[in-house]
């Protein structure tokens, strides 16, 4: 849209690098084929490119074994399938009110069948969990601890090796939901402490919507929850055993997949501090303007470390909702209203009573202009009398 604003990155990132536009476009039209399942030369140049994303994103996690890096539709995919390919029945599971629905939901549904225990771990009036809260919330029957890295409704960031670390030593397997976070702060799988990640695309991966995966460490077999066509050993009655195919079948989003490869290159070349510098000093810079409003509440964002460029707010006396619809309507700045799909975080801080919060997100191409307007926006509707 012409002149529009865009600061809902949170949600995905918009637009994407042009590389990445033109690399999916000139490989669906030259390599659009059935990866892994013929000899000819376009099908083995689309596995090509399907293991070269695998050792990026590998290396990328810091991570040993590209075959250990399987992709899916989504975070929410990955998510679900580390809950339903892990848990067992009288199982505990510990989380945290910080969590999307994606790991809300398969463990409320669980909960309700009886067939699990959950604990979840509240965050602090600034944003963050205590890693020894998780450590005390520990059981003899504790199978899995799952929590994202950063908050997609305040921006915090988790200490997730401190963590990981109490977790390793328990024996207690640790998956990261790193949505938020993978493309602008590091995410090292061997210094955290981390088992599995669970990562989409479309965010700051920079890549197209569709397309998201796991890397799963050595020596953690998940068990597969749906099975189908590998390409290999066709006449086996069971689903492969082995990585990648263990977690994969049917035909992959190929084109979803050189997105993500087109995005690793461009993030490689900007640098991952780079991106995240400039994206902080954004985010800053409109919390900054922000607290110079009276009347605008802002939550759990006291200074820049330890988080990501998102930033929610509420006008006081406003609806949220109402909020979103003039920025659009009348300043054409995209943004989220709402509960973000993050209930818990809400209920803790009181915001699900007034209909969530208003959140925006800059990403790497939006400018300090972009946030002097939208700053001066909110400034407007806050002198608006109701």
């Amino acid at each position: 849209m012409e002149n529009l604003i865009y600061l809902d990155n949170a949600a995905t990132t918009y637009p994407k690098p042009q590389s990445v536009y033109d690399f999916m476009h000139e490989f669906y039209q030259k390599n659009g084929v059935n990866p892994g399942r013929s000899g000819y030369d376009m099908c083995m140049a689309t596995e090509e490119i399907i293991y070269s994303t695998r050792k990026s994103l590998t290396r990328f996690f810091n991570g040993t074994n590209p075959n250990r890096l399987t992709f899916n539709y989504n975070a929410s995919d990955s998510l679900n399938m580390i809950i339903n390919g892990l848990v067992e029945k009288g199982d505990h599971v510990i989380t945290s009110n910080l969590e999307h629905n994606s790991v809300l939901r398969p463990l409320y549904h669980k909960e309700h069948d009886g067939t699990i225990d959950v604990t979840y771990v509240p965050f602090d009036e600034k944003g963050y969990i205590d890693p020894d809260d998780v450590k005390k919330a520990f059981r003899k029957n504790t199978k899995l601890v799952i929590l994202n890295h950063g908050s997609n409704v305040i921006g915090t960031v988790q200490s997730i090796a401190e963590i990981g670390k109490y977790c390793r030593e328990a024996g207690i397997l640790f998956a990261v939901d790193v949505s938020q976070t993978a493309g602008v702060i590091k995410v090292d799988v061997r210094a955290m402490n981390i088992d599995i990640v669970a990562f989409t695309g479309h965010k700051c991966l920079m890549g197209p919507t569709g397309i998201g995966g796991l890397y799963t460490g050595e020596n953690i077999e998940i068990r597969p929850t749906r099975f189908g066509g590998t390409g290999v050993r066709s006449a086996q009655r069971f689903h492969l055993e082995e990585f990648p195919y263990r977690l994969e079948c049917g035909t992959l989003n190929i084109v979803g997949v050189a997105g993500l490869l087109a995005g690793q290159k461009w993030i490689n070349e900007k640098g991952l501090e780079n991106i995240h510098k400039k994206e902080i000093e954004l985010w800053d810079k409109f919390r900054k303007g922000l607290q110079m409003i009276d009347g605008v509440v802002i939550y759990c964002a006291e200074g820049i470390e330890n988080r990501i460029p998102v930033l929610s707010f509420n006008i006081k006396g406003w609806d949220a909702g109402d909020v979103e619809t003039i920025l659009d309507v009348d300043y054409k700045i995209a943004c989220r209203s709402g509960l973000q799909c993050a209930p818990l975080v809400h209920a803790q801080l009181g915001t699900d009573k007034i209909h969530g919060t208003v959140r925006l997100s800059p990403g790497p191409f939006n400018t300090e202009e972009h946030i002097d307007t939208a700053i001066e926006a909110v400034r407007e509707i806050v002198s608006i009398k109701k």
